[in-house]
């Protein structure tokens, strides 16, 4: 039985970090959607489109993951694609506790619905698309934070120096 896993976030942009989570998941399941979230109420940095496109980039050597975008409640959407299970990268106690909530909301939503945690790479327990923002805005080396494939298209886009 084929077992679908789904790596929800807003990769704004994506980092290193992510693509750990998305490779190991990739090796537990079938199949990994990592579906960028539509949210209308945040102004992000990259658009839809690019997001999915340096995501694809990112992990293209991986051949069970597709890459999509969702609007609205995550929930549903895993129960129209017919999705097994959440997973979610950990870094730190304080990520627990909102991703916990997240999670008994989401099996409250769909039942049949689990969501698995995985901690954070000792490598990339800092990281987060935020500080990579903030650091290739004023100038810094963001090398060590972001996949080599789409490293010059974001510091392209983030670089304000």
């Amino acid at each position: 039985m084929s077992k679908t896993v789904i790596c929800p976030g807003s990769f704004d942009p994506v980092t290193l970090g992510h693509v750990d989570i998305i490779t190991r998941a990739s090796k537990m399941f079938d199949k990994v959607i990592v579906a960028v979230l539509v949210n209308s109420s945040k102004t992000p940095s990259f658009s839809i489109e690019e997001r999915i496109e340096l995501l694809q980039d990112s992990t293209c050597g991986i051949e069970n993951v597709e890459v999509v975008s969702f609007n609205g409640l995550l929930a549903e959407y895993c129960r129209e694609r017919k999705v097994d299970a959440i997973v979610k990268g950990l870094r730190a106690v304080t990520d627990f506790e909102y991703e916990f909530q997240m999670a008994l909301t989401n099996k409250k939503l769909n039942p049949m619905l689990e969501t698995i945690f995985l901690t954070a790479d000792a490598d990339s327990m800092y990281l987060s698309s935020s500080m990579v923002r903030e650091v290739a805005s004023m100038g810094g080396d963001i090398s060590n934070f972001v996949p080599k494939c789409v490293h010059q298209r974001i510091v392209e886009r983030l670089n304000k120096g």
